[in-house]
């Protein structure tokens, strides 16, 4: 079986993909494509013309929750709750980690003080759901590290770019929350998720943007 997950450097989905591919030690292949200029190929590719995309062999997957349920269940499963409603619960959370990537992204990407402020607080108010959620294991789950956490450690990559001037984790009030996350970020599998070049990347598209948090952070 060939595995060839197709990416952009700065996804926070694909990264989700190469986390479980990493922490499972599963050889495959990544090709970076240009979302503001994809070729043709991917187009054909990919049904909503977004990544991550993982082809296998011939067959191709979308969408970067339904990629790592697969690339879990084929070598083992155990990043996912044996328990249906519990892993169903952890579905639920995943959705919601990735309306917080939204999130993010909006707030750092707003033009306006605004929109800035409505994203941020938005954030914030998740952030402090997760913190009533967890509990005092390592991991989301417990003791087990989990397909939830998978989802969740590319939201505090992003976070940790420049993070005195974009973080939104208050450590003195998501102390959970704070040390998960220096949890995740510690682990090879999260810190070898990203290109060499990511931050430079990440911020420079955030200047792209002529964003509000640019401007603070240039300021």
């Amino acid at each position: 079986m060939k595995l060839h997950l197709i990416s952009f450097k700065t996804c926070p989905f694909v990264q989700r993909a190469v986390i479980t591919l990493n922490q499972k030690n599963v050889e495959h292949e990544i090709t970076f494509i240009d979302l503001a200029d994809p070729p043709e190929w991917f187009l054909e590719l990919s049904p909503l013309a977004k990544v991550p995309v993982l082809k296998v062999d011939e067959e191709v997957l979308f969408e970067s929750a339904v990629i790592n349920e697969y690339l879990d269940e084929i070598t083992g499963g155990e990043l996912q709750p044996k328990e249906p409603l519990q892993r169903a619960k952890n579905r639920a959370w995943i959705e919601f980690a990735s309306n917080m990537l939204g999130n993010s992204y909006m707030m750092k990407t707003a033009t306006d003080q605004a929109g800035y402020e409505k994203y941020r607080d938005q954030l914030i108010s998740q952030l402090r759901r997760v913190e009533n959620r967890l509990g005092d294991s390592d991991w989301f789950n417990g003791d087990d590290f989990s397909l939830a956490d998978t989802a969740f450690a590319p939201l505090f990559m992003h976070n940790s770019v420049a993070d005195y001037a974009f973080s939104v984790i208050d450590p003195a009030t998501m102390p959970k929350v704070d040390a998960w996350s220096k949890r995740l970020l510690a682990l090879p599998a999260v810190q070898n998720s990203v290109v060499p070049e990511f931050e430079q990347l990440y911020l420079a598209a955030i200047e792209k943007a002529d964003s509000y948090s640019w401007q603070q952070y240039a300021a």
